[in-house]
């Protein structure tokens, strides 16, 4: 076996030797970080999505993208700190949405998006999957190791565009895609505007309440795509930060789909219920984030490497 098929490989079963570890310490230490009888099922989906990531892999293996040394794992490890640590911060109440499980605004997403489009699909998925994973036992709340996965193919994703010599190639495909994607979730909205039992977290009454979904999160993915369309041409001479946010809103809206899909099976949603009280007040306000802040991350990594002369 040649050393970047090992080398992906071994990153794959780091990532889940690692959820496997935190579930087993973190639910020793914390009692709220134990797993109930969905474990398995948990954990199958963990398995499926990186079988799916080792597929698009091994389709596209001869490209260099998927090299993995010394610097990429330096790289994995200063972005899934990263993440764990602003997810740790922004992953609580304090600006919680109103949805089927515990969602947050989060504008940490953005780190997973960068370190996965600026050093690669690996480096992106262990920043996402590991720093969500480690960011979620911080916070102590419970773990989703499928969400966490999730998260990993919102980096993994976004380090495709790395595909492209010219980063132009594919971009109208990748918005085409999402568009679809956006305005199908869109329409589940709509159509199921009454879709019963949305939780959130009351902060004030220190409480479970329920509520209905809100506008803001069941419309934010089309308010977030827009915001996409519009950097995309606004940068469109600056090619990285219109590859990146591009690339980007596919990887959330595929990764955080994959996420709440998993839970018809886990949870026992309805598609509906998966769709607008999951995916829909996590994916739309991440494509904000994507928008506003990736950006700014790619170009202050851009004017580093000018000024170091990279």
């Amino acid at each position: 076996m040649d050393r970047k098929n090992m080398s992906v490989i071994l990153s794959l079963v780091g990532v889940f030797v690692f959820f496997l570890l935190i579930v087993w310490i973190g639910g020793m230490i914390n009692p709220d970080l134990q797993l109930d009888e969905t474990a398995v099922l948990r954990f199958f989906f963990v398995a499926l999505g990186l079988l799916i990531v080792f597929a698009v892999y091994w389709f596209t293996r001869d490209r260099d993208i998927w090299f993995v040394g010394t610097r990429e794992v330096v790289y994995m490890s200063i972005g899934a700190a990263l993440y764990a640590i602003l997810s740790y911060l922004f992953n609580g109440t304090v600006f919680a949405v109103p949805s089927v499980s515990q969602v947050a605004l989060r504008p940490a997403i953005a780190i997973p998006m960068f370190f996965g489009y600026s050093f690669g699909p690996v480096v992106g998925l262990f920043t996402g999957a590991i720093g969500n994973m480690f960011g979620d036992a911080l916070t102590g709340f419970g773990l989703s190791p499928q969400w966490s996965l999730g998260n990993g193919l919102v980096g993994m994703i976004a380090g495709m565009a790395m595909l492209f010599k010219d980063k132009k190639k594919g971009l109208n495909t990748v918005l085409g895609i999402s568009a679809a994607v956006a305005v199908l979730a869109t329409l589940v909205f709509l159509l199921n505007r009454a879709v019963p039992n949305m939780l959130f977290y009351d902060v004030e009454n220190n409480i479970f309440g329920d509520a209905q979904i809100s506008w803001f999160a069941g419309l934010s993915i089309v308010v977030g795509f827009i915001l996409i369309l519009v950097v995309r041409f606004a940068f469109g001479k600056s090619i990285d930060v219109a590859a990146a946010v591009t690339w980007s809103m596919l990887g959330n809206l595929l990764g955080i789909g994959f996420a709440a899909i998993s839970d018809i099976w886990i949870n026992g949603f309805s598609p509906a219920v998966a769709i607008v009280g999951e995916f829909l007040p996590a994916a739309g306000p991440n494509l904000i984030f994507a928008a506003v802040l990736v950006p700014l991350l790619v170009a202050a990594y851009s004017a580093v490497k000018v000024q170091s002369g990279r």
